[in-house]
């Protein structure tokens, strides 16, 4: 069977970089980012970006391309996955998109609503807003607006609450109506490969600890004390065991307890992504990534 392009989808920590590093070298292909975390430039180390190493191997796309500072959305990387995928094209590779963020895989299968970009005039008075009055007060002012986006945010999620809010300020529509009108899938019309790498959760458990273990050693602390003041309302600042890391580079907390801070979030993390993909990605292959080579299992699955 022959496919247009590849998708990977998996927890964190579950050796998906490496399985669509293999998968690119035995089919020549292009390695493209689906992860919303490993889209930003200044934290390689931490959001456990590909090496240099591995982009020496095949190409790579879509990896800190975005500075942290910059509040990225979905819609943007459907807009980056498109151009990605023109690039693959032309490099006559073929496309392994490849991350843990379920929305991502939305956009590149059935297609998110296709927002108008918010003026950087509206996208400042919400920020400076909210910075004011705080998220619980700015929900509550989006709620009487936009009763029905504000009934699906939690009032302490500061990134979604703005979200909704400059869409409202800019569009004069709710988030919700634009959202029930979704654009086109950047993969339309593609025959898709679909992978999803299940580790056993003592093994997944495991690696999240080791890796967390080697991001220290290899300069993660460097790029956690670089990143303080960042917005918190900013995407980038939810980055995975930035804050404990944070405080251990400060000397709030030891290495041993910002380890394991970081580690039990980590795998709460994994856990809600588990529970997003069993939801959503049921039609996908689940392979075992510690259950033999990951080329055997594709070769197996297209034959």
């Amino acid at each position: 069977m022959t496919f247009d392009a590849i998708l990977i989808a998996g927890p964190t920590a579950s050796g998906k970089s490496a399985a669509a590093l293999a998968l690119a070298e035995h089919l020549g292909g292009v390695v493209i980012n689906a992860d919303s975390m490993q889209v930003y430039a200044e934290a390689p180390i931490l959001t456990a970006q590909p090496d240099v190493g591995s982009r020496a191997r095949a190409p790579h796309l879509l990896y800190g391309h975005v500075p942290a500072c910059e509040l990225y959305s979905v819609g943007r990387y459907a807009d980056d996955a498109r151009r990605a995928l023109d690039e693959a094209r032309a490099l006559k590779r073929l496309p392994i998109f490849v991350g843990g963020t379920g929305l991502y895989f939305m956009a590149l299968e059935e297609g998110l609503a296709s927002i108008p970009p918010i003026p950087s005039t509206i996208r400042e008075a919400a920020r400076a807003l909210l910075d004011a009055i705080g998220v619980e007060a700015l929900h509550a002012r989006l709620a009487e607006r936009d009763p029905q986006t504000a009934s699906g945010l939690r009032p302490t999620d500061p990134q979604r609450t703005l979200r909704a809010w400059e869409v409202l300020q800019a569009t004069g529509r709710p988030l919700v109506a634009w959202q029930n009108v979704p654009a086109e899938p950047v993969l339309k019309d593609l025959r898709l490969a679909r992978l999803l790498l299940d580790p056993p959760r003592p093994a997944l458990r495991a690696a999240i600890a080791a890796r967390f273990e080697a991001m220290i050693d290899a300069g993660g602390l460097d790029e956690a004390r670089a990143l303080e003041g960042l917005d918190p309302a900013l995407p980038a600042a939810k980055l995975l065991g930035l804050r404990p890391l944070q405080a251990l580079a400060a000397g709030r907390l030891t290495r041993q307890a910002a380890i394991a801070e970081a580690v039990i979030a980590t795998r709460q993390f994994a856990k809600r992504q588990m529970t997003w993909f069993r939801g959503r990605m049921a039609h996908y292959a689940w392979l075992d990534p510690a259950d033999g080579n990951i080329i055997a299992q594709f070769d197996k699955i297209i034959a």
